[in-house]
């Protein structure tokens, strides 16, 4: 096979692998001795579970996050250069969406480098799947501004086009910061405004549910330091 960037999924918290990455997955991932990743430690223990028989200390991580020299992320894919295939590995779900892995990407197909996205669980698809909202046109805002004023202005703004292009927005916060961005929906949006909290997705806790912004008033359960995606719609 020529030599290849591939994109490995992981599990979203500690979702049993067998759950949600297929078998496929871990043939490809045998085959790779380099890998790209955002956090070393958690893409080790990724690895010895998904194959006890992986000698770990035989492979290669280079360490990818909003930190890395641009130069030094060019570097990263020199094994592709020699016939060898590389790997990325995010924190949680796919690479490369709303993940450092982008960049990456960006340069291996600047370079003609052949990339291959693996399948696996993702958070923004599968939240947009199951709140019922439009999946025909919707937007992926990322993260929201800090500032209270300018986070208000922005989802005022984002609400608008909901009702004047009828497209779904989703959003996604740091962990810590979920139940004050649940907040702010409630208190910046129309209460008629649909409002779809998908928390822990794939988990044994998962919770999505989706209702007007006036029903979540009061009743919005504890998100804190759990994966979440917010949805907006009419």
């Amino acid at each position: 096979m020529q030599a290849s960037l591939f994109l490995i999924p992981v599990t979203i918290g500690g979702t049993d692998q067998r759950k949600v990455l297929p078998g496929y997955n871990l043939d490809m991932i045998r085959g790779i001795n380099h890998f790209i990743v955002e956090n070393i430690r958690t893409a080790r223990r990724f690895l010895k579970k998904a194959d006890p028989s992986i000698v770990i200390d035989s492979l290669t991580f280079y360490e990818l996050n909003k930190h890395t020299p641009a130069e030094q992320v060019a570097g990263y894919l020199s094994p592709l250069e020699r016939g060898e295939h590389v790997g990325v590995i995010s924190e949680a779900g796919c690479p490369a969406v709303a993940d450092p892995g982008a960049e990456v990407v960006a340069i291996a197909q600047r370079k003609k480098y052949r990339v291959v996205p693996l399948v696996g669980p993702s958070s923004v698809i599968m939240a947009l799947m199951a709140s019922g909202f439009n999946g025909q046109n919707f937007a992926f805002q990322g993260y929201l501004p800090v500032d209270t004023a300018e986070r208000a202005e922005r989802i005022k703004q984002l609400e608008a086009r909901i009702y004047a292009e009828n497209q779904t927005q989703l959003f996604i916060e740091t962990p810590y910061r979920n139940n004050a961005l649940a907040e702010e929906f409630v208190r910046v949006c129309r209460p008629s405004t649909q409002l779809c909290i998908a928390s822990d997705i794939t988990c044994d806790d998962e919770f999505i549910r989706t209702q007007p912004v006036r029903e979540w008033a009061g009743k919005i359960p504890d998100l804190n330091k759990k994966p979440t995606l917010f949805l907006l719609y009419k």
